[in-house]
């Protein structure tokens, strides 16, 4: 059908120009010459001739009649522009008025409106017809709005997220450097956001339901009123506003969080999600790109205060993005140059005073700067897979102090050390354990790993099974920061956990506060219950030991017992503590 349409054209084209040279176009005798050869077409056919900027019709046939509702005695002598409506701003008009004008032939699908106001695409096949001086126009219009929906379609699909049905983030950066560009004058305000802990809800909850959970943000970020909504990563969100005054933001980022604010309640779970934002306002005069970019870095500055709220850019984002880069390249030299030490913070009974182990704690002793806590570097750590490159060297180190201090123990102590979600998932930590124990001669039972309990959510069989071997070789299981994530009692029972940890926010409180009073104590309560071992951190007052104490906790960890210090001087300190015994408590 396609081959017969093309060799119908072409027969079309080439005897026009013997019909217009008879002058059959102005007389009722073509009536019956072009019923023969185009009335019966499917095909609208229209003839135009060309008059300086204007090309009026002379004829057109009755499939044409159809397709555009308007009558012959209503079209001739008008130029066909007229079937443009007021979208005269088409990329393809402005292709088929340079082919006019350069008498060629030309090919395209434009928006044209008919009589009744209703639009259909239009494939649009324009061939000239010279005769003598005087330029003719032979013009085939078919309906192709049901193929174009269908390629519409396709094309929105491919420009999807499948989980979300938002846009993928190619399609997002395109479409707002195309909207941004159209309106350089406007005012946009880009929003960015990531689902905080997301990681911990897909291991906790499985993938399921991380992705409905997912594809229920998306639903709440399309109903705000957003140009463009868009799913940019694994968990990170965008939207794109325009805004009629800059004032408008605040209340867009405003609404935006309230949409996000109530429980999300899909299959198999009940969540109450957190979210990172920030955000960007300005004239895109730069282009989409940078704006997107302002926001994102607003973004990263907001997962480092998740408490903070939503973060609108600051020039200053920008030095504290150079500052991670440099930290990164200076870690990596760190790691390279064997600059990481631990310090050791010791572990007490609370009722004897006595000495039962330590926590070791990461240092990074700078060339320039001196020792480093954590706190100003284990992000850019953990964000860059450095800490991965830390794991096995941290365990020998602190396993190689442990044989030291316990070669003559009778009661040996026992030294716990954190290890992050990324080291355990990416590490076979049970045979990293086995080689470190071997190479340093050390006692498995001298050895804590402490993980946060979102860690504890996974009840994979792989997970479980890397858990139960670890206990077999006899190192301990901490629960750190009990209570401040997505706590599940029932991983208690189902993991092999030695200890739980009571996170230092509850016991730096819980004298003054009752409800804190109350959580601590139900967590001594459980830990007592199930047999585990439970640790207060944080204990900084002899009140709170005294209540910890009484409340029937065990251990205690603090600035009270002892600030963390290097190997040698947490080796003196045991010393002179067993020195003098436990009277002092």
């Amino acid at each position: 059908m396609e081959d017969f349409d093309k060799l119908t054209q072409s027969a079309l084209i080439k005897q026009i120009p013997s019909v217009i040279e008879d002058g059959l176009l102005s007389s009722d005798a073509v009536r019956p010459i072009l019923a023969t050869l185009v009335e019966e077409m499917t095909d609208g056919i229209a003839i135009a001739r060309r008059l300086g900027a204007n090309s009026p019709l002379l004829y057109v046939n009755e499939a044409f009649e159809q397709l555009t509702g308007y009558s012959r005695n209503e079209v001739i002598g008008k130029d066909c522009r007229y079937l443009q409506g007021s979208e005269r701003d088409q990329q393809t008009i402005a292709l088929i008025r340079s082919a006019i004008e350069a008498a060629e032939p030309v090919d395209a699908t434009l928006r044209n409106y008919r009589k009744d106001g209703s639009a259909f695409w239009n494939s649009l096949s324009l061939r000239p017809a010279w005769v003598g001086e005087e330029l003719f126009y032979v013009g085939i219009l078919r309906d192709v709005s049901a193929i174009r929906q269908a390629h519409t379609a396709l094309d929105r699909v491919a420009n999807l997220d499948g989980t979300t049905s938002c846009l993928n983030r190619q399609s997002f950066l395109l479409a707002a450097e195309e909207r941004f560009g159209m309106n350089t004058e406007a005012t946009f305000l880009v929003l960015k956001l990531d689902v905080i802990d997301f990681h911990d809800l897909n291991t906790g909850y499985g993938f399921e339901v991380g992705d409905a959970l997912l594809c229920e943000t998306g639903r709440r970020l399309r109903d705000v009123g957003a140009a463009l909504v868009a799913r940019m990563g694994a968990n990170e969100f965008a939207l794109a506003f325009e805004l009629t005054e800059e004032s408008c933001a605040d209340a867009i980022v405003s609404a935006v969080t309230a949409s996000l604010a109530a429980d999300f309640i899909v299959a198999g779970a009940n969540v109450a999600l957190r979210f990172a934002i920030g955000y960007a306002i300005d004239k895109p005069t730069a282009g989409a790109i940078s704006l997107i970019r302002n926001a994102g870095t607003a973004l990263r500055a907001a997962k480092s205060d998740p408490l903070g709220g939503p973060r609108r850019f600051r020039d200053s984002d920008h030095e504290q993005a150079r500052r991670r880069l440099r930290m990164t390249r200076e870690l990596k030299s760190a790691v390279a140059n064997d600059e990481f030490v631990y310090h050791f913070q010791p572990q007490v009974d609370l009722l004897t005073g006595e000495w039962l182990g330590a926590e070791a704690l990461i240092r990074w002793n700078h060339p320039l700067f001196g020792s480093q806590l954590p706190g100003s570097f284990i992000e850019t750590a953990e964000r860059s897979g450095l800490l991965l490159d830390l794991t096995e060297r941290a365990l020998t180190i602190i396993a190689t102090f442990a044989r030291r201090v316990n070669a003559h123990r009778d009661k040996a102590l026992r030294f716990s050390v954190n290890v992050s979600a990324g080291e355990f998932l990416q590490h076979d930590m049970a045979e990293m354990l086995h080689r470190v124990l071997s190479r340093t001669n050390a006692h498995p039972t001298w050895l804590t790993l402490e993980i946060t309990e979102s860690m504890f959510l996974s009840e994979t069989p792989s997970v479980l099974d890397a858990f139960e071997r670890l206990r077999q070789i006899g190192v301990g299981l901490s629960v750190d920061d009990f209570g401040t994530g997505y706590s599940n009692l029932r991983s208690l029972e189902t993991f092999p956990v030695t200890e739980i940890k009571i996170d230092r926010t509850f016991v730096s409180e819980f004298s003054t506060r009752p409800s804190r009073n109350v959580i601590v104590r139900a967590i001594i309560d459980l830990g007592r219950a199930l047999g585990l071992t439970v640790v207060a951190e944080g204990v900084e007052t002899e009140a709170q030991r005294v209540m910890l104490g009484e409340m029937g906790c065990q251990v205690g960890q603090g600035y009270l017992f002892g600030r963390p210090t290097d190997a040698d001087v947490f080796a003196t300190s045991l010393v002179v503590m067993e020195s003098r015994g436990s009277d002092e408590v």
